[in-house]
C-alpha cells in the first residue's frame, strides 16, 4: 500500500539512465553522447535505448564502449569485396576486448565507377564520414576503406570529427598471369593498352588480358594510390604496422582486422583523438615513406588536404615540404610503376615493418601511433627478421644502394607556368632525358579535344613535342580527372615512341608512369593561369633538377593573352548561359555547384574551403 511520502515519486532504479535527478552530460560516452534533441535529454536517451533494443541488444551490451565500424561495401566496388568478412573479424576483436561493435554505412567510392571522377566525390565522402561519426553515439571508430579516394576521405572526415579513429584497409589484390608473365592492375592495364593502341597487341590479346589483370578482389596490386595511402596511414601512426600490405584474400588480412578491433576498444577507453595523436612529425614521416616507396602523385594532394583539416598542422605542411624531404630520401621499394614488382612481393619481403626499419635513420621515432606508443617503441618491440639482402624475393633496397637516389616525387617551384606548384613522379619517367627538355607545345584545350585529335595522322607533333592538356583541374573539369597520362599519339606510338613530356592541371593514376607534370596551379580555368593561355608552338622548358617549369613568353605577352581571353569570355557571356567555367560556377545547382564554388587548388589539397581547419572563405 502506498504511503504519503512516496506518492508521485519515481520508482528507484539501479539503472543510471533512468535517474531523472542526474543531468545527462551531452559530451558523455556510449549511448549518452550526441543525443537527438527532443527537449528532454532523459527522454532522448529513453527513446534511443528502446529503439536499439529492437536490434536485440541487452543492457549489458549497451553499457560497454561502443566501437563504430564504417561499412563502405558496395557491389560497384571490387576493391571492397571483402568488407563483410573484415567487419565480422573486427567485431570479433571488439567483443573479445569487452566492447560493443556496431557497423554503419557511408558512401563507397570506386575509381572506375564514379562519374565524372572519384576525386569529385572524395570531399562528399569526407563530409558523410565526419557527420556520421559526430552524429552517432560511438566512442571510437574503425574506418574500413581501400580504393584510392576512400582512405583519404575517411581520414579527412575523421580528423574533423575528432573522435578516436583507426584505419583498416581492404588490402591489395593478387597478381594474375598471361602467357606465363605476371600481370596486375593497373600499371599493366595502361602498359598493355598503350601496346594495343600502337598495334603491337591485337584484339584477342587485349581481350584475354582483360580477364586476368584483376583476378581477385582488393585494391590495385602495384604502388598505386590505394597502396600508397595504406603505407602512408602506417607512417602517420593511424594504422598498425602490419596493416598495409597483407593481400585482401589472405587470412592475415582477417587477423589484422581482429587486432584492429582490439586496438579500437583501447582507443575508446583512452580517448586518443587524431587532433592530439597527429603531429607535424607524423606528417614528415608520411612524406618520407611516400618518397621511399615511389608513391602516387595523388598522395601529395591527399596529404595537403589531410594536413589542412588539422587545427595545429594546417599551413605547416606544404608542397615545399614534400620536395625538401624528397631531396634527402631515396627510393627503396622496387614496385611498379617505378620498379618491377607487386604488393605481394613487398608483403613477402617484410612490408612496412622492413621498410620502416631501413628508414629508421630518417624517421621521427617519437611520433605517436594508435597503439598509444611511439613509432620507435613499436619498431623496437615488434619481432622482425628481414629477408637476406641478396634474396631475389627482397624488393626493398638498403639505404646505401637505393633503386633511385632521391626525389622520387618532385615539386616544380620555379618558372612562370606553375607559380602555385606542380608535381612529377620522376622515378616513373620512361625516358630520363625528358627530365631536362625543351620542346614546342601541342595544346589540347580539354579532354574532349584531346580524344578527338590525339590519333589524327595530320596532327603536327614529333617525339620532341610537349603535349599540353588544359582545363582538367579541380574547377575546370570539374573533379580533376586522371587524364594527365596523355596518350602517345598513335602515329608516334607506331614508330616506337613510348614516352613524351606531358603537362596538365589534372591528375594521373598512381599506377601510371611516364615523364608527366601534373597538378599545375593555378589551373587553366583560372583567369590568372599561365597554363590556360599556352598555345600550339609555344616553347616549354622543363628542368626537373632545377625544379623549373616555364613557357618562353614575356610577361607582357602573357598579360595580353589573359586579357584577350577575358574579353572573349565576356563577349560570349552575353549570348551564352555559360561563358567561362570560372564565372559560370556561381550558377550551377546541387553538389556540382557546391564543389565548383568551394574546391581549392591542388597545392591546398583540392578540399572545400569551408571544411578546412581555417574554415569558410578559403575556397579557390
Amino acid at each position: 500500500m502506498d504511503t504519503d511520502t512516496d506518492k508521485g515519486a519515481p520508482a528507484a532504479s539501479t539503472n543510471p539512465d533512468y535517474d531523472l535527478s542526474t543531468p545527462i552530460d551531452p559530451n558523455g560516452v556510449g549511448l549518452r553522447q550526441n543525443l537527438t534533441s527532443y527537449g528532454d535529454a532523459h527522454f532522448s536517451l529513453f527513446m534511443r535505448k528502446l529503439f536499439i533494443k529492437a536490434m536485440g541488444y541487452s543492457e549489458d551490451a549497451l553499457s560497454r564502449p561502443i566501437v563504430g565500424i564504417v561499412n563502405t561495401y558496395s557491389s560497384f566496388n571490387p576493391c571492397h569485396a571483402n568488407i563483410p568478412q573484415l567487419i565480422d573479424a573486427v567485431k570479433r576483436g571488439v567483443q573479445l576486448s569487452g566492447g560493443l561493435a556496431i557497423d554503419f554505412p557511408t558512401i563507397s567510392l570506386h575509381e572506375s565507377f564514379a562519374a565524372p571522377t572519384s576525386m569529385y566525390l572524395r570531399n562528399l565522402m569526407s563530409m558523410d564520414t565526419e557527420e556520421m561519426i559526430q552524429a552517432q553515439p560511438v566512442d571510437a571508430v574503425v574506418l574500413i576503406g581501400g580504393c584510392d579516394k576512400t582512405t583519404p576521405a575517411q581520414l579527412m572526415g575523421g580528423i574533423s570529427a575528432n573522435k578516436p579513429i583507426i584505419h583498416l584497409v581492404t588490402g591489395p589484390m593478387m597478381p594474375g598471369s598471361y602467357q606465363g608473365v605476371r600481370i596486375g592492375a593497373c600499371t599493366d592495364c595502361r602498359n598493355n593498352w598503350a601496346k594495343f593502341r600502337a598495334g603491337t597487341l591485337d584484339i584477342e590479346d587485349i581481350s584475354a588480358l582483360n580477364e586476368e589483370l584483376a583476378p581477385t578482389g582488393g585494391t590495385c596490386g602495384v604502388m598505386g594510390t590505394a597502396s600508397t595511402m595504406a603505407c602512408i596511414l602506417v607512417a602517420l601512426g593511424m594504422m598498425p604496422i602490419h596493416g598495409a600490405t597483407a593481400p585482401a584474400i589472405s587470412s592475415s588480412r582477417l587477423r589484422i582486422s581482429e587486432s584492429t578491433g582490439t586496438y579500437a576498444v583501447q582507443l575508446a577507453k583512452q580517448q586518443l583523438r587524431p587532433q592530439t595523436l597527429l603531429t607535424r612529425e607524423s606528417f614528415l614521416n608520411a612524406i618520407i615513406v611516400l618518397q621511399a616507396i615511389g608513391g602516387s602523385t595523388n598522395a601529395v594532394i591527399h596529404l595537403m588536404a589531410i594536413a589542412g583539416r588539422h587545427l595545429s598542422i594546417a599551413g605547416t605542411i606544404t608542397l615545399a615540404t614534400v620536395d625538401e624531404i624528397g631531396r634527402a630520401t631515396p627510393l627503396l621499394v622496387d614496385l611498379k610503376p617505378s620498379g618491377e614488382n607487386y604488393m605481394t612481393d613487398f608483403h613477402n619481403a617484410g612490408g612496412m615493418l622492413a621498410l620502416l626499419h631501413e628508414l629508421k635513420p630518417l624517421l621521427h621515432l617519437d611520433a605517436m601511433t594508435i597503439t598509444g606508443r611511439t613509432l620507435g617503441v613499436e619498431l623496437a618491440d615488434t619481432p622482425f627478421r628481414p629477408l637476406p639482402r641478396e634474396s631475389p624475393a627482397n624488393c626493398i633496397h638498403p639505404l646505401n644502394t637505393p633503386l633511385y637516389p632521391a626525389s622520387s616525387l618532385i615539386v616544380f617551384q620555379h618558372g612562370n607556368l606553375a607559380p602555385g606548384g606542380a608535381v612529377m613522379k620522376a622515378s616513373a619517367s620512361k625516358d630520363r632525358r625528358l627530365l631536362q627538355h625543351r620542346g614546342r607545345a601541342v595544346v589540347f584545350t580539354d579532354s574532349a579535344d584531346m580524344a578527338a585529335r590525339i590519333d589524327d595522322l595530320d596532327l603536327e607533333v614529333t617525339a620532341d613535342s610537349v603535349l599540353v592538356l588544359q582545363n582538367i583541374g579541380p574547377v575546370g573539369f570539374p573533379g580533376m580527372p586522371e587524364a594527365g597520362l596523355v596518350p602517345i599519339p598513335r602515329k608516334l606510338a607506331a614508330l616506337g615512341v613510348t614516352d613524351m613530356l606531358r603537362l596538365s592541371d589534372g591528375r594521373m593514376s598512381g599506377t601510371a608512369g611516364g615523364t608527366i607534370v601534373l597538378h599545375i596551379s593555378p589551373e587553366a580555368a583560372d583567369p590568372t593561369s599561365v597554363l590556360g593561355v599556352v598555345r600550339d608552338g609555344d616553347v616549354i622548358v622543363c628542368d626537373a633538377e632545377a625544379r623549373t617549369l616555364r613557357v618562353e613568353l614575356s610577361d607582357e605577352e602573357i598579360k595580353r593573352r589573359q586579357e584577350e581571353r577575358r574579353t572573349k569570355e565576356n563577349e560570349e557571356g552575353k549570348t551564352k548561359a555559360k561563358a567561362g567555367v570560372w564565372e559560370a560556377r556561381n550558377h550551377v545547382r546541387g553538389y556540382r555547384g557546391l564543389y565548383m564554388r568551394e574546391v581549392n587548388q591542388a597545392e591546398h589539397g583540392a578540399d572545400f574551403g569551408f571544411l578546412t581547419a581555417a574554415g569558410p572563405g578559403n575556397g579557390p
